[in-house]
């Protein structure tokens, strides 16, 4: 079933805040209290190995508050990953986040450091 997500949304609060409709990071979000990962990319990871890592994670973050925003992006769930995220796809969106060197196609085991 396709949804669409076109809500104000913005990064996620610092835990233990709730977390309802928000974005985590450059690839994963709560959508009305579901966490939802997109399921074609990985991006850097906030608390990464190294400076780089970390700094190209907070741009990947806003980018993707950025287009959520601006979009009228619909999403479908295709699934569930091993930490129990479910796993959706999100139009263009990945694309986008990958053409700008903001995340890579999943699975990848390139490194951001």
């Amino acid at each position: 079933m396709m949804f669409a997500l076109a809500v104000a949304i913005a990064v996620c609060a610092a835990p233990p805040a709730p977390r309802v409709t928000c974005v985590v990071d450059g690839d994963t979000l709560w959508w009305r209290g579901e966490k939802i990962r997109i399921a074609e990319i990985d991006t850097p990871e906030i608390d990464g190995r190294c400076a780089a890592e970390r700094a190209l994670a907070l741009r990947a973050r806003a980018r993707l508050v950025d287009l959520l925003g601006e979009r009228g992006v619909r999403f479908e769930r295709v699934g569930t990953d091993r930490y129990g995220r479910t796993l959706a796809t999100f139009g263009s969106v990945p694309e986008q986040l990958i053409k700008e060197g903001l995340a890579h196609r999943w699975p990848s085991r390139k490194g951001w450091c």
